[in-house]
């Protein structure tokens, strides 16, 4: 079977304006980035409906957000989340892209499938817009999955140098879900910084400025792995960013596209044990447009390459 990249349009159509690190040349690096990877099948996306985005989101967030959608021009949603025209259908597409991704893989018309999307959602609370991010796309997948087609155990595993909060907000109190993230601290949001007990596992590993790619891999064999492995999820859901990598402009950690290849390769192993192979990622962050097209080359180049 081939792998899903799933991808809209609309999702360019996203401007939050001159300077901001979320611009729409992201998307095309990505999508650039891919060319060359064999078997993919680029398909395009559905949009969501406001009905989906209420399993993790309130109404009245979601009213906010399409509220603050203007007819030209911004609109702000905190300091730094800020919406143009484009931005309700490009994350209704977004949104939509990571429930798609989860049906193709359910069913089998896809072993594997990417989110080549934005805006980003890992950082979109139940009840608010943040970082850069409208809807938790994610959350959305791994909550479909549970729901829809009776997943008893769904683990995201995070790998953007932010801490998913948003995520980890979304999934805590519900039961049958496992968040995991490694991330730098101190960084935006400043959260992540301890496990948490509850009914979703949550395993947060902080890692220090500067953290290169040998201290990143040792984070993931000796922490979040094993706790992967202990979960057993029967669906994966994978929030891929790459702001890691040293030559991004919002981190300083030092990690380069080789790492992210290995990180997934190790994930679809962890799949094939204990979930059939299910896996879907969704993007998140990357902001330098050389580095994240390389990382998203290795990311997807492993994730539909042989094990």
């Amino acid at each position: 079977m081939t792998t899903l990249v799933l991808t809209h349009p609309a999702c360019l159509a996203h401007d939050p304006g001159p300077g901001h690190p979320e611009t729409p040349a992201r998307l095309v690096a990505v999508l650039d980035g891919l060319e060359g990877v064999g078997g993919l099948d680029r398909v395009e996306a559905p949009r969501a409906d406001e009905t989906t985005l209420a399993a993790v989101h309130t109404p009245e967030m979601i009213e906010t957000v399409f509220a603050a959608v203007p007819e030209s021009g911004y609109g702000a949603l905190d300091h730094d989340t800020l919406v143009s025209p484009g931005s309700g259908d490009a994350a209704l597409c977004a949104a939509g892209a990571a429930i798609a991704a989860v049906d193709a893989v359910m069913t089998g018309r896809a072993a594997a499938a990417f989110c080549a999307v934005r805006p980003p959602g890992h950082h979109a609370m139940p009840t608010r817009a943040m970082g850069f991010c409208l809807f938790n796309n994610a959350a959305l997948a791994a909550v479909h999955a549970r729901e829809v087609h009776g997943c008893a155990r769904v683990a995201v595993v995070d790998f953007d140098v932010h801490h998913g909060n948003g995520t980890e907000d979304c999934l805590r109190g519900r039961e049958g879900f496992l968040y995991a993230s490694s991330h730098e601290y101190p960084n935006y949001p400043g959260t992540g910084l301890q496990s948490e007990d509850g009914p979703c596992r949550i395993v947060n590993v902080p890692l220090p400025r500067g953290t290169d790619g040998p201290t990143f891999r040792a984070a993931w064999s000796e922490r979040i792995l094993p706790a992967l492995d202990d979960f057993a999820p029967d669906f994966l859901i994978v929030s891929a960013g790459f702001d890691g990598h040293r030559k991004d402009p919002l981190s300083l950690m030092q990690l380069e596209a080789a790492d992210f290849g290995w990180l997934t390769l190790e994930l679809r192993h962890l799949a094939e044990r204990h979930a059939a192979g299910r896996i879907v990622s969704v993007l998140e962050g990357g902001y330098d447009l050389g580095a994240l097209a390389a990382s998203a080359h290795a990311h997807v180049a492993a994730l539909a390459g042989p094990i």
